[in-house]
């Protein structure tokens, strides 16, 4: 590809880039899968990686966070970050109207913008030209810590304004992490043996102090603005006028604020809201109301530590009062014994929550949680049902203390706990317990891993209890009919399973890592440790000096990869994954010729059974002409590969006017 051809390619992939971090995070209209959304960025990285003369600081690909900083210097802010006044009860709303009428002095009609208040990290966001000069903490509010180089990580921030904006425009907002996202973080936790995150503002607030961009990067924060500090260039009467610019800008607002003229009507509201939040994918912890008036809030003014002409209605924390009916343990992965109290069903925070988890034997023992006790419940940052207290005043003398197991439920193994540790764990080999292997299954298929679309816990249940796995290889011995035999599958189900299990044999070498759930390994520790030996025969013959001097890999978590792969149940393991066929790619590494390959920068769709190659082998050969092979179709897709008894792909690529090919036709292109 000409010069002036590849620099075009890059600037389009910006362009189509930009486009859609708009429309997912300001219009939240997304029209690709994120899926498809990583492979654009993962194209233009390509093309950045050969030449690396293209790259601006604006390109989305600076997002993945540069090198580690030292530490966070300090910033001033321009215009004082103030703290909102909070109140808790209807009244004191009221009394705050009558104060803000009375402030007035006048008969112009007051209107109240009123939004949700998004349980996050106060930030503030300085444009000089259009661009992102500056991301700051609120700090004291007078002063904050510089967090640039995280805030730039943040997808929803945009690194360039979009229509015209004014010279100089600093933006204030929350940062934030969905419910969703809190899960998947606290997946991998529990995977590299961390103590999962309680609530999602704890782990922004986390993520944006961490010292590494790069690891900021991974927890895939948003943003959202609700306000504007100094600004130059512009005049905005009021706040509403204020929220349309921000957005037209190409930043984010805060989702579904409403403008009311009377405070009644700003009371319903928040009524209304009690229940629908917990709708939401994001963490609110009450309403911000907000004189819509710039004029009038220059009159109302200021206190010496909060406006006069807003306030935060907060929404008190929801507990329910539930009965202990048991106390059973989960076996993970690696064999922890994770006790859990299950309750009697309670409504709490829009769900029905029937368990609760009780994290260790130090934690029953410290709150003195017996079987049949009355107790308080409610959800830590409103994610994570949780027992607050024991309500011993209603114990009847029928209530029994918990006794932790001193053998696994599961397998029958003795249960040990090291001194230096608070948790218990069963003593077998995962690949001898039912309840390790299912747990090593459901992580070797997770999305982050080895992707295996379908493969559920209720399949891989049955799967390891009628022992048709017995290890990770076994996976890929399975055949449409035995699966077809199991509960909730149909002949359809099943080829599409067996299908999926074939696609995942050939992912790159550091989600196979991830999928093999190496104590203390995730999917960070895997990257580096793919990035730096490219093979499974190269990470399993290094010492474990070799290991050590790895940047980013401590003593604790070489000696965790040493022993992995010297154990000699994981080396058959292995073995028997590669006898089958699965072949960990090692990282992409863009060649020149990368751009002279028959379907370089096109996007594939494969939908149907194509007559001679298997799912998997489509893919490797349409990956091995350059090409990408994306879940779903979109007005970006290139081609949809189309087999017998294609379904709905197909009708899409028709209405959206995407060619079709077939078999034949796909292999007559990579010949030309």
């Amino acid at each position: 590809m000409a010069a002036k051809d590849v620099e075009r390619e890059a600037a389009r992939l910006r362009a189509e880039i930009d486009k859609h971090n708009q429309l997912y995070y300001v219009d939240a209209a997304p029209e690709i899968s994120d899926k498809e959304y990583d492979k654009l960025l993962k194209s233009l990285e390509a093309i950045e990686a050969e030449h690396p003369e293209l790259i601006t600081p604006e390109s989305p690909t600076q997002r993945v966070g540069g090198q580690p900083i030292e530490g966070f210097t300090q910033v001033r802010h321009a215009v004082p970050m103030l703290s909102i006044e909070n109140t808790y009860n209807e009244g004191e709303i009221r009394e705050w109207d009558i104060r803000v009428r009375k402030a007035l002095n006048s008969t112009d009609a007051v209107r109240y913008v009123v939004e949700l208040k998004v349980d996050g990290v106060a930030v503030s966001l300085r444009y000089e030209t259009g661009k992102l000069a500056l991301g700051a903490t609120r700090g004291d509010g007078e002063t904050g810590d510089d967090i640039t180089a995280n805030i730039r990580t943040v997808r929803g921030i945009p690194l360039t304004l979009a229509d015209d904006p004014p010279p100089l425009l600093e933006v204030r907002g929350e940062v934030y992490m969905t419910n969703a996202e809190l899960i998947r973080l606290n997946e991998l936790r529990v995977a590299e043996e961390l103590k999962p995150f309680e609530n999602p503002r704890n782990s922004t607030a986390g993520s944006l102090k961490l010292l590494d961009p790069r690891l900021c990067a991974q927890r895939r924060l948003q943003f959202v603005a609700h306000g504007l500090g100094e600004v130059s260039g512009v005049k905005i009467a009021t706040y509403s006028e204020t929220l349309g610019c921000i957005k037209r800008w190409g930043i984010p607002v805060t989702p579904h604020s409403a403008i009311y003229g009377s405070i009644e009507e700003v009371i319903a509201h928040a009524k209304r809201w009690e229940s629908e939040r917990n709708k939401l994918d994001f963490q609110t912890d009450g309403l911000v109301i907000k004189v819509d008036d710039l004029g009038q809030r220059q009159i109302l003014g200021y206190r010496s530590k909060s406006p006069r002409w807003v306030i935060a209605f907060k929404y008190e924390a929801e507990q329910a009062v539930s009965k202990v009916l048991d106390i059973t343990v989960q076996i993970g992965k690696t064999g922890k014994l994770t006790p859990v109290a299950d309750l009697t069903p309670v409504r709490l925070a829009g769900t029905t929550v029937k368990r609760a988890t009780l994290h260790n034997a130090d934690e029953i023992a410290r709150k003195d949680i017996r079987i049949g006790d009355t107790v308080v419940i409610q959800k830590a940052g409103e994610i994570i049902p949780q027992v607050v207290r024991v309500e011993v005043d209603a114990r009847t003398g029928d209530e029994r203390p918990y006794v932790f197991p001193s053998t696994c439920p599961s397998c029958g193994a003795s249960v040990v706990r090291h001194p230096e540790e608070v948790d218990y764990r069963c003593t077998s080999p995962p690949w001898n317990c039912p309840a390790q292997l299912e747990e090593i299954i459901r992580w070797y298929a997770h999305r982050d891993a080895m992707d295996i679309d379908n493969l559920g816990e209720k399949i891989i249940h049955q799967l390891v209890r009628q022992k048709l796995v017995t290890g990770l290889a076994d996976l890929y011995r399975l055949d449409e009919a035995t699966l077809a035999d199991l509960e909730r599958m149909g002949k359809k189900s099943a080829a599409n399973l067996v299908a999926a299990i074939a696609s995942s044999k050939v992912r790159t070498l550091d989600r196979f890592l991830t999928g093999l759930t190496i104590r203390h390994v995730g999917t960070r520790v895997s990257e580096v440790l793919a990035a730096r030996f490219g093979t499974v025969d190269s990470l399993r013959n290094a010492s474990l000096e070799t290991l050590e001097s790895v940047p980013e890999i401590g003593p604790v978590v070489a000696k965790s990869v040493y022993e992995f792969f010297h154990n000699a149940a994981n080396v058959k393991a292995i073995d028997d994954l590669l006898a089958v066929g699965v072949d960990p790619q090692p990282p992409a590494k863009p060649t020149a010729s990368a751009g002279h390959l028959p379907l370089s920068g096109k996007s594939l769709v494969i939908t149907g059974t194509l007559p001679r190659l298997s799912r998997a082998e489509a893919e490797a050969l349409i990956k091995s002409a350059g090409g990408k092979v994306t879940g779903s179709v979109s007005k970006s897709t290139s081609y949809v590969l189309v087999g017998e008894e294609a379904g709905s792909k197909l009708e899409k690529a028709k209405q959206l006017g995407i060619p079709t090919l077939d078999e034949a036709a796909l292999e007559a292109m990579l010949e030309q």
